[in-house]
């Protein structure tokens, strides 16, 4: 789930900064694309409470040094 969390507010971002993103385009991501997605493991989908003050981590900044 945070996988697609992630790229919906990346593709904003792109969206805000004015780049050209194409629902073509977003319609051929997927968040299996990452390794560390095993589709054989165990899940938990108990609610979270995003309300606690949790949060988003920051997106990185591929201009930053790392």
């Amino acid at each position: 789930m945070w996988n697609t969390v992630y790229l919906d507010r990346i593709l904003q971002r792109l969206r805000d900064c004015g780049f050209e993103v194409r629902d073509e385009d977003v319609a051929r991501l997927s968040p299996y694309m990452f390794a560390h997605i095993n589709v054989h493991g165990h899940y938990s989908f108990a609610p979270l409470n995003l309300e606690a003050g949790i949060g988003n981590r920051p997106l990185h900044d591929p201009a930053a040094e790392d």
